[in-house]
C-alpha cells in the first residue's frame, strides 16, 4: 500500500466532468485506490464517493493505492491532478 498527497489545481476542483475523467482513470487500474480529505477516506472509483469529498482547488488530498498496479496507478492519477484534470 502507499499514497501520496497532491494539491488540486484546476479551477473547478473535482466536481462534476473533471470528476469523472479522474474515476475513468481510476477504473482503469486493478489495484483499490482511496481519495482521503481529513478524516474521510472514499473509493476513488465511485462518483458519488469523489464528489461527496467537495474537494475545490487549492485542496490537498491524499491518494492511496492497494495492489499489483499501485505505483502505476499513483503516477496516473497525479499526473492527470498536475495537468489540471479538464478545466
Amino acid at each position: 500500500m502507499i499514497s501520496r498527497n497532491v494539491i488540486i489545481q484546476n479551477s473547478v476542483g473535482l466536481h462534476a466532468r473533471p470528476a469523472t475523467f479522474f474515476i475513468q482513470k481510476a477504473n482503469s487500474y486493478k489495484s483499490s485506490i482511496w481519495v482521503e480529505k481529513e478524516d474521510r477516506r472514499v473509493n476513488a472509483k465511485s462518483l458519488l464517493g469523489v464528489l461527496s469529498l467537495g474537494i475545490v482547488k487549492g485542496m490537498s488530498i491524499t491518494l492511496i493505492a492497494d495492489g499489483t498496479d499501485e505505483t502505476e496507478a499513483l503516477d496516473g492519477l497525479c499526473e492527470l491532478i498536475d495537468t489540471g484534470l479538464v478545466d
